[in-house]
Order: C-alpha cells, then structure tokens, then sequence
C-alpha cells in the first residue's frame, strides 16, 4: 500500500496544506517583477477583438442542479470584481488578484468542483467557467499566456452544447492554480464581462486593432480503448493570420488530448483499440 500523503490524511491536514500553497503564492507574488493589472474602467475600448458567452446551467451527468444555480450565484458575483480591467503593456492579468478569496461571507455559495480527479463542492465552486471564458477568448488574442492549468487529463463528463473544441478549459483554484496573461504588445487590452441570467458573457476589446487574428480548431479527435480504459484523444491547433493580408502565417498546436473518460459513453460510439 502506498503512503499516504499529508493533505489526504484529513480533512484538516487537506486544509492546511491548502493554506501552505496558499501562502507560498503571495511570497512568490511579493516578487513578481511585471506589475499587475488592477485599474478598471465603465467605458469600453474600442476595438473589439473577440466576443464569446457559454451557457451557465448545464447538464452534467448526475451532478445536482442546484450546484448550478449557484454557480450563477458565484459567476455574478465575480465579474463585478473584472469588468472592465485594463491590461496595459507590461502588466499581468490575474484570475485571483482581481476575484480575491470567495467566502460565505462575501456571498459566494456551494458550487460544482473537482478534486482528486472526481466531482465535489465548495465554497466559490463553478468559478472555472469563468476562467474558460476568459482563455477562450485570449486565445484570439496577442496576449501571452504565463500561467495555465487543465484539468488533469480528464473528460469528466458528456458533451452538452459544446460550442469550443474539447481541451480548452482551464483549471483554478484559489489562489495557487491561477491563470494569468502577460500583455507584451503595444497595445492596451481590456476584458468585459457579465451575467445576462441565462449565460455568462464575455468581451475582449482593444485600444487598436491587433496585428493578427486567430482560428482555433481541433483535429484528429477520436475515441480510444486502452487496457479497458477509455480515452478521448485529439489536438487542439491556434492558426495565426495576418489582419491585414489574410495570409496564414503558423499553426500552432496548443494542446494534445489523452484524456480519460470518466463517464459512460453511448454503446455506438466507435473507438479505436489500442
């Protein structure tokens, strides 16, 4: 039998470990060199770059409904913390420095999580439909991503209204798993966002238009058995265009997925032994 780690011999020894990882992440901040983008504004930039919204009250698997109701609840709440943040050149954009700690205090409820790989819930849970949201829509973006977290290989769950390829979420968890973006342009970026009841929804607008635009798609994408274990495979492609020409200038492969099925698949789906 192996040995246990210390975060999974208790529920206090998860917490405090939780609380370690937390504070080690505000030491490494003390240092980080690029400054923050903390400054928001009412007004819209002009240029818009990418606008995007995902429905909130999904279907996902045997997960009960309620959790998605607040889920709304939270992804309200946490906007008005981002709405309009300006990410200037030189600065970094940060999930978490803009959120903050969600609490029962500060009106956040029980939400949809994952943790060891199965779903769960806590306190701000749902948040990483938000951080989704966001990536997608930087990913059509020149802005560089510095931090980025998946989901561990999983496919936790059926496809319900996929509008984005499959391995394009993204994973946070206050505040050491974070995602952040660095603006190394020119340019002044800003993010706008808001819940209109039934989605949630997103804007990335600019001071100027950008020097390219994007296409992401995936290929390849297949079922697999392996061992008895079910897979979802595929890779996930940015194409990088020049604005101006219309000229294809790179394909870049962002993600490769190998993910492990958590969930039943229909009894049609072909897939592939291996």
């Amino acid at each position: 039998m192996s040995r246990k780690l210390f975060c999974e011999i208790s529920p206090f020894t998860y917490r405090l470990s939780m609380e370690k990882e937390i504070l080690k992440r505000h030491v490494k901040d003390f240092f980080w060199k690029a400054p923050f983008a903390r400054e928001r504004i009412e007004s819209s930039l002009p240029v818009l770059v990418y606008r995007h919204k995902s429905l909130i009250r999904r279907r996902l698997g045997n997960v009960n409904m309620q959790l998605q109701e607040n889920k709304a609840a939270n992804l309200s709440l946490a906007v008005t913390h981002i709405n309009g943040i300006l990410i200037r050149p030189g600065e970094t954009f940060s999930v978490w420095k803009m959120i903050g700690r969600t609490s029962k205090g500060k009106g956040y409820k029980e939400g949809l999580t994952i943790a060891k790989g199965q779903p769960s819930q806590g306190i701000g849970g749902g948040l990483c439909q938000l951080s989704n949201l966001i990536h997608w829509m930087i990913l059509h973006s020149d802005l560089t991503i510095v931090e980025h977290h998946h989901h561990d290989g999983l496919d936790l769950f059926p496809d319900y209204g996929r509008q984005i390829p499959f391995g394009t979420g993204t994973s946070i968890s206050h505040n050491y798993i974070d995602y952040r973006v660095k603006n190394e342009t020119d340019n002044t970026y800003q993010l706008r966002l808001w819940v209109d009841g039934e989605y949630l929804c997103g804007e990335l607008r600019t001071a100027e238009l950008q020097a390219h635009t994007f296409h992401i798609h995936a290929e390849n994408e297949y079922f697999s058995r392996e061992d008895n274990v079910i897979y979802r495979n595929g890779e996930v492609y940015r194409d990088v265009i020049d604005r101006v020409t219309g000229r294809h200038l790179e394909s870049q492969l962002i993600r490769t997925n190998h993910a492990k099925v958590m969930y039943d698949l229909p009894p049609s789906t072909n897939c592939r032994e291996q």
